[in-house]
C-alpha cells in the first residue's frame, strides 16, 4: 500500500493516441513529509504520518510547530495517515513526490464532499413532489411521518437537513498522466470536494 497528499486544482480533458477524449481531475500531488512514523509497539498499529501545504508558523499552535521540527519541517495545513505500508521504506523527513505513482495505476481518492446547507427532502433524497395546482396545499413538504407514538420520529427516517460535507472516498481511479515535475496527477473521473480543497490518494484496496 502506497499514498500520498494533494489538492484538488480542477478539471480538464486529455486525448488518448486514439482520439478519444478522457475527462481528467488535476491533483497537485505533493511534495509531502513523512512528519512520524507509528508502528506496532508504540502505537498498536503501523502507519505513517504525512503532512502537505505549509503553514505560517504564526497560525500554528507550538505542539504543531514542535512535531513538524522533529522532521525538520514547517507545519502543515493537512496532515493525515497512511496504513497498511511497509515502514522500512520510509524515514522521519523523508520527501515523498507525485512520481510514487505511475501512469495506469488504479488508485482510491478521499475528500471532503461540497457543502449544501439545509436542504429538503425533494434535493437531499429525491423525493417527489406533490401536485402543483393552487388548491393541492401539498407542495414540496416531506410528506406523512405516519403513526408516530410519544412525537418520535424513526431513526434514520428520511427528513430535511444538512446535506453534503461528508468525507467520501471514489474507488478505482486511473491515473492518466503524470507531471513529475510540476508534482501533477491527471485522474480520470470526478473526485469528491470543491477546487482547491485537500485530498488523499492511496493505492486502490480493489483487484
Amino acid at each position: 500500500m502506497k499514498g500520498i497528499l494533494g489538492k484538488k486544482l480542477g478539471m480538464t480533458q486529455v486525448f488518448t493516441a486514439e482520439g478519444n477524449v478522457v475527462p481528467v481531475t488535476v491533483i497537485e500531488a505533493g511534495p509531502c513529509v513523512v512528519l512520524q512514523k507509528k508502528d506496532q509497539d508504540n502505537d498498536g498499529y503501523e502507519a505513517v504520518q504525512l503532512g502537505f501545504s505549509d503553514k505560517k508558523e504564526k497560525r500554528a499552535t507550538k505542539p504543531e510547530i514542535g512535531h513538524a521540527k522533529k522532521a525538520n519541517s514547517t507545519p502543515k495545513r493537512y496532515v493525515r495517515e497512511i496504513r497498511g505500508i511497509n515502514l522500512g521504506e520510509y524515514e522521519v523527513g523523508q520527501e515523498i513526490k507525485a512520481d510514487l505513482f505511475a501512469e495506469g495505476e488504479f488508485v482510491d481518492v478521499t475528500g471532503i464532499s461540497k457543502g449544501k446547507g439545509f436542504q429538503g427532502v425533494i434535493k437531499r433524497w429525491g423525493q417527489s413532489r406533490g401536485p402543483m395546482a393552487h388548491g393541492s396545499r401539498y407542495h414540496r413538504g416531506p410528506g406523512s411521518m405516519g403513526s408516530i407514538q410519544a412525537n418520535r420520529v424513526p431513526k434514520g427516517k428520511h427528513l430535511p437537513g444538512h446535506m453534503g460535507h461528508e468525507t467520501v472516498t471514489i474507488q478505482k481511479l486511473e491515473i492518466v498522466r503524470i507531471d513529475a515535475e510540476r508534482n501533477v496527477l491527471l485522474v480520470k473521473g470526478s473526485i469528491p470536494g470543491p477546487k482547491n480543497s485537500f485530498v488523499k490518494i492511496k493505492q486502490t484496496v480493489k483487484k
